[in-house]
């Protein structure tokens, strides 16, 4: 089906080819060992011109996990042939190299070895471990037959929650988690998780923890700080509660709440659903105003999140904004704004066709005015797409995530409310 003729079937037919078409990211793209997800592919690469990278993404891989249950929910790939390849991925996890629990950002897909992200970050990443668990915790909740092949997908991921050490990762007992730990640079990346941002999922899990919980104060006196925590600021005539100026890129609104439900969850900071929907309509809003006068611009292209682009790869937002849309920015953003992410979708098909829709969905980004299209899809970026749309739809990784015992007791020791608290799911 050509582009266009997408972009003509009804809402839900074309959020369903969207998504399949998306999945085959993880699903054809996967390493061929253990189908985990690769960081990246390029055009080249899902026609098979080119060889399989050994490379794989953590947290990717945990998007992808979501992806396949989503697939097989909606009839794309059998539950068999989806546990075998759940049981695949875990039997390169639970040998692969980690650090007091936690995996590093990119490892060898056959043989789980670390592949270091740069010269100091060659060991644990704690945001990256902790999209993985969410997407695994997800997996753990919906195999629950009771067949042999899907008692060790269960047995196994709780193996892997169960030895995450997320008080290592305090820095000998401070208020506050940090991303970063290696035994050959220690503590040396010196990155503290604080500030709005992506990474309210690991501290839920961290507080969630049966044997390595953290204190609720290190999430009110680490997390929950800093210059780019609370803001209160309007922009476009939208207040923003939390964050940075205009919020900062859209995968805010994304990474976290593939797993947490945002409908209805609050704490003594914010209302989430009502942050990130205007987070979105901000993000939307800068576009269609277009202040930096950037070709392709308007109600059919917006969307500014971390992407590639022209010159590398960037976190593309208001305030560092060089001309780059990137399709996931909107797509992923549909439960918040259904109608103008359906007008976006629309508009992106109908105006840029095989520019930007390739083999595993949207290209990762492309900028009008430079006439550069990616010929990357990035799993970070295609897995939310996947995810966020299926939520839209149904709910269905918001309802097995928010039922898992651990979360919905890290979200209570956090101080967080939330329906299924109250329905006790």
């Amino acid at each position: 089906m050509t582009p266009a003729q997408l972009a003509d079937l009804p809402d839900e037919a074309l959020i369903d080819a969207v998504q399949r078409q998306t999945f085959a990211f993880f699903w054809e793209g996967a390493h061929p060992v253990s189908g985990l997800a690769p960081d990246r592919r390029t055009i080249a690469a899902a026609r098979g011109d080119v060889p399989f990278d050994d490379l794989v993404a953590i947290g990717g891989s945990g998007f992808g996990v979501m992806a396949i249950i989503v697939a097989v929910e909606r009839g794309w790939v059998t539950r068999e042939a989806a546990v075998q390849r759940l049981n695949a991925m875990l039997d390169v996890l639970v040998r692969a190299t980690c650090y007091h629990g936690a995996y590093p950002h990119f490892m060898h897909g056959a043989t789980g070895a670390t592949i270091p992200f740069s010269r100091k970050d060659d060991g644990g990443d704690l945001v990256e471990t902790a999209l993985l668990l969410q997407g695994l915790l997800c997996a753990r909740q919906y195999f629950t037959q009771d067949t042999a092949a899907e008692a060790s997908i269960r047995n196994r991921i709780t193996w892997i929650w169960d030895d995450m050490e997320w008080t290592w990762y305090q820095q000998d007992g401070r208020k506050l988690l940090y991303w970063h730990w290696s035994p050959n640079n220690g503590w040396g990346m010196d990155h503290e998780i604080h500030g709005w941002n992506e990474c309210l999922i690991a501290y839920v899990l961290a507080a969630g923890s049966k044997r390595y919980p953290i204190d609720p104060v290190v999430y009110h006196r680490g997390y929950a700080t800093g210059r780019d925590f609370i803001n209160g600021k309007s922009y476009h005539g939208i207040e923003l509660p939390l964050g940075q100026p205009y919020g900062g890129p859209l995968f805010f609104a994304h990474y976290s709440f593939c797993g947490l439900d945002p409908r209805g969850l609050s704490d003594r900071y914010a209302d989430y659903w009502e942050l990130c929907s205007r987070h979105v309509h901000i993000n939307r809003a800068h576009c269609v105003a277009n202040p930096g006068g950037y070709q392709g611009y308007d109600a059919q292209c917006w969307g500014l999140t971390a992407s590639d682009d022209p010159d590398g790869y960037s976190a593309h937002a208001p305030d560092t904004d060089n001309g780059t849309i990137s399709p996931t920015a909107a797509l992923s953003s549909l439960p918040y704004a259904p109608a103008e992410v359906m007008q976006a979708l629309r508009g992106l098909l109908r105006r840029y066709g095989d520019k930007a829709w390739q083999r595993y969905g949207f290209i990762d980004g492309f900028n009008d005015g430079r006439n550069w299209y990616a010929d990357t899809f990035l799993a970070i970026d295609q897995g939310p797409i996947v995810v966020m749309m299926e939520n839209h739809r149904s709910g269905l990784l918001w309802k097995l995530f928010m039922s898992v015992p651990e979360v919905q007791t890290g979200l209570r020791r956090l101080g967080f409310s939330s329906p299924w608290l109250d329905r006790g799911a």
